[in-house]
């Protein structure tokens, strides 16, 4: 009897927590919420010295903090003259170096992962880390092609929508021996951020290898 007269309020306490918790968030899609894809502070430029010209939607609602970053990276000039220094066909492009060895990022702390379930498809963009999952930096990869290993082990936080064919023609290599820069990147409409301190040697390791 006591655990009948016991368990009667227990579970009434269950029915308020489940009344007042929030509703859970919706579910990420690969189309992006129509606010977001109108919003110019999402849209990523990118020059490159081939000729052309890649812009990439960012998805504040899948990694807001990854987001956030590139925003104030970008606004500083950071990424301005770097090169994509790691470039695997069929796999990724590999950029966001200022040191274009694989081991450079900015001074700014690493960052927490935002894992979540977009997932890996042509022209997926995503911070590169080292085997500690919250140690993406500054370094960012372009995928070739769909890569279902990498699917929630790495923060995805964008694709890009227009220039892929630019992105295909990025020089090849580990380094490439004449790789392709980005001779500047730039966010339309993005709020002010603070600038960024000079590059520092904080090391960030590549994605995995293997296409």
């Amino acid at each position: 009897m006591r655990k009948a007269l016991f368990a009667l309020p227990f579970a009434a306490l269950m029915m308020i927590a489940a009344k007042d918790s929030p509703p859970p968030a919706p579910a990420l899609t690969v189309v992006p919420p129509a606010a977001i894809a109108a919003d110019p502070a999402n849209k990523l430029t990118l020059e490159l010295s081939n000729g052309g010209k890649v812009v990439i939607l960012l998805r504040p609602d899948a990694a807001p903090n990854h987001v956030q970053r590139i925003r104030q990276l970008v606004q500083s000039g950071f990424y301005n003259g770097t090169i994509f220094h790691r470039v695997i066909p069929g796999f990724m492009a590999q950029g966001g170096d200022p040191k274009g060895t694989g081991e450079g990022g900015s001074p700014l702390p690493d960052l927490k992962a935002e894992f979540n379930s977009l997932p890996h498809m042509r022209g997926t963009f995503a911070m590169a880390r080292a085997n500690d999952p919250d140690s993406a930096n500054s370094q960012f990869y372009i995928a070739f092609g769909p890569k279902v290993a990498l699917d929630k082990n790495y923060t995805v936080l964008g694709r890009v929508i227009a220039g892929m064919d630019a992105v295909d023609r990025i020089a090849v290599g580990e380094p490439p021996a004449e790789p392709t820069k980005i001779v500047r990147a730039s966010l339309e409409g993005a709020p002010a951020v603070a600038a960024v301190p000079a590059a520092t040697s904080a090391e960030t390791a590549p994605v995995p290898s293997g296409g």
